[in-house]
């Protein structure tokens, strides 16, 4: 009898963490997803686009109110190492807050994406989850990388969150891609619906949901 294979597999090397300090408990994790999953700024409806923007927002917020949070990538075998493994709707990638979470007396890693659950899902269920067939690799990363280098992808190579994916990342939570030719044209006729974006998310920093 053949063993299954595991849909996905935890990349030691690409993972990175810190001490997060206070946690908090996971009554109050639930709280902050059922805030996220339903404020109108967060489009989860949208799932082929804006996964990096809907991360950073969010990973932007839980720092204005000092929670500690990383963020969980995930890949597919193709993607990430040119070989066997795929995620589903064809995605390369993709990538969600993860919180660290006090329960049960011990601390667990929680993905916070209603873009692929209705609940907080642990680390190793919300990445086998996303994969179509094995083998997909996920790993945990520091919120302020913004997004990979996609010539060689390295533990030390990753863009940090600056000015510029800062654009990119208000843009997403517009619905506007504007690293593409059509969100080009579209960024030229909603600039105000852009601006109105970025003023909302500043304003939701002040917003504390717990």
């Amino acid at each position: 009898m053949t063993a299954a294979l595991l849909p996905t597999l935890f990349d030691h090397t690409l993972t990175e963490l810190t001490e997060p300090g206070d946690i908090i408990n996971k009554e109050d994790a639930e709280m902050l997803f059922l805030f996220f999953k339903n404020h109108p700024l967060f489009n989860w409806k949208k799932q082929h686009n804006g996964c990096e923007a809907r991360a950073d927002a969010i990973c932007v917020l839980l720092e204005e109110w000092s929670i500690p949070h990383y963020k969980a990538w995930v890949f597919s075998g193709l993607f990430l190492k040119d070989h066997v493994g795929g995620l589903r709707k064809n995605w390369n990638y993709h990538v969600a807050p993860l919180l660290p979470v006090k329960y049960n007396g011990e601390m667990v890693y929680m993905v916070l994406d209603p873009a692929t659950g209705d609940e907080l899902q642990p680390l190793y269920n919300w990445a086998a989850g996303i994969t179509d067939y094995p083998h997909s690799y996920h790993f945990i990363r520091l919120p302020h990388w913004y997004i990979f280098n996609q010539k060689k992808i390295t533990t030390h190579n990753w863009h940090r969150r600056n000015r510029q994916n800062r654009k990119w990342m208000v843009q997403g939570l517009a619905g506007i891609n504007a690293l593409n030719a059509i969100g080009k044209a579209r960024l030229c006729f909603n600039k105000r619906r852009v601006k109105n974006t970025a003023v909302a998310l500043e304003e939701l920093k002040k917003q504390f949901p717990l």
